[in-house]
């Protein structure tokens, strides 16, 4: 078993994977408390794929986490690959529906197992100890691999395909908890929610219409806080 890495400011080196939404915003900023992070961003070729880098990188710039601790991996192939309204523009981002019980056409296809994969990898060079996801099961759109089971099952492949003694583990802190606490986390923390995206349709004004749009407006009302960001449309006014 090798010792523990410890990084420049006497914490243990972890990874954070921030998508550039409100969920990976306010975990990276709680989880830097236990951890010196770095940051890893994903271009998998969704719809909004240049807001969400804009905002990974103003995320990380807000963290201070300098450019030798970040890192932006592109899997395109997700989008080759299509099956879903994020990735197939000929496959229509539907209007919000939180009551439904299917997994929704927004689902990519064992998305989160591509990225926690490049994670992984990265953390064996790194040293880094905690892989950290901002998965949402309780308040969300229903995705599969955003249950524990899922994140339970990852951390046995890990341990079964890494090297002996790396203790890798993906922590996803945020799984059990309703959006609106997320949101109160975020404020109480002060971060900046305007450098967030999580329209799943546009990246110059959020639509308000789709499933994480609606979620997102929800959670901030339900937390009584101000969502800094701008909307085409807000349902019930909103």
């Amino acid at each position: 078993m090798g010792s523990e890495r410890v990084g420049d400011r006497g914490k243990p080196p972890g990874i954070a994977l921030v998508s550039g939404g409100m969920d990976s915003l306010v975990m990276a900023a709680f989880c830097r408390r236990e951890s010196e992070l770095s940051l890893l961003h994903v271009n998998y070729g969704q719809r909004t794929e240049s807001r969400e880098l804009a905002c990974f990188r103003a995320i990380a710039e807000y963290l201070e986490v300098p450019e030798s601790r970040r890192l932006v991996a592109d899997i395109g192939y997700l989008k080759a690959i299509g099956g879903s309204a994020l990735t197939d523009a000929s496959i229509d981002v539907p209007a919000a529906d939180l009551g439904r019980s299917e997994v929704p056409v927004t689902y990519v296809p064992f998305r989160n197992a591509h990225l926690v994969a490049i994670a992984v990898s990265w953390a064996e060079v790194i040293g880094a100890r905690n892989i950290y996801i901002g998965a949402v099961e309780a308040d969300s759109s229903g995705y599969p691999d955003c249950r524990p089971e899922f994140y339970e099952a990852m951390n046995e492949t890990i341990r079964r395909g890494t090297r002996e003694g790396g203790g890798i583990t993906v922590k996803a802190p945020f799984i059990g908890l309703k959006k609106k606490d997320i949101v109160r986390m975020g404020v109480s923390m002060g971060v900046p929610f305007e450098h967030s995206w999580s329209c799943y349709r546009e990246e110059e004004k959020a639509c308000g219409l789709c499933d994480s749009c609606a979620l997102r407006l929800r959670a901030f009302a339900e937390a009584d806080a101000v969502d800094p960001l701008q909307y085409a449309s807000r349902p019930n006014g909103g």
